[in-house]
C-alpha cells in the first residue's frame, strides 16, 4: 500500500487545501472568525481604588497603633492622652469605614459584584396613622 500525503489529496470543491489556507475565503460564511479586540489597557479606576484601599488600611493600622500608645500613656496618668486616644480611635474607625466602602466599589468596578436591582413595582402608598387608622 502506498502512502498518500494530504497535500496531494484534492478537496471536494476545488484544489488541494494547504496548511495555511483560510477556511472560509468565499461564500455565504466568509469573513473573520476572530472576536472583537480585547482592551489591554490599565483600568485606571480600579488602580486608583486599590491605591486608596491600601492607603486607608495603612492609615488605619497606624492609628490603631497610636491609639494603643495613647491608651498606655493615659493609664499612666497623662490626662491629655485621653483626648488623643479618642481622636485616634475615631480616625481609625473612619479609615476602616472608608476602606470598606472603597473595597465594595472596587469589586463593582472589576465586575465581581453588580449594582442592586431596582424594584420592579412601586411601593404601596403609606397610610397616615398606620394599620389601625386604615381600618
Amino acid at each position: 500500500m502506498s502512502e498518500v500525503s494530504l497535500a496531494s489529496v484534492p478537496a471536494p470543491f476545488g484544489g488541494p487545501i494547504g496548511h495555511n489556507a483560510p477556511v472560509a475565503s468565499s461564500g455565504k460564511r466568509a469573513g473573520s472568525r476572530r472576536g472583537p479586540k480585547q482592551r489591554t489597557g490599565i483600568n485606571h479606576a480600579a488602580l486608583a481604588l486599590a491605591a486608596g484601599v491600601t492607603l486607608c488600611v495603612v492609615a488605619w493600622g497606624y492609628l490603631v497603633w497610636v491609639a494603643i500608645d495613647f491608651g498606655t500613656s493615659a493609664r499612666s496618668g497623662q490626662s491629655g492622652a485621653w483626648a488623643l486616644l479618642a481622636l485616634a480611635s475615631v480616625g481609625a474607625m473612619a479609615c476602616l469605614f472608608a476602606g470598606l466602602l472603597m473595597i465594595a466599589r472596587l469589586l463593582r468596578v472589576l465586575g465581581i459584584t453588580s449594582a442592586p436591582d431596582e424594584p420592579s413595582e412601586p411601593a404601596p402608598p403609606r397610610v397616615a396613622g398606620g394599620r389601625r387608622a386604615a381600618r
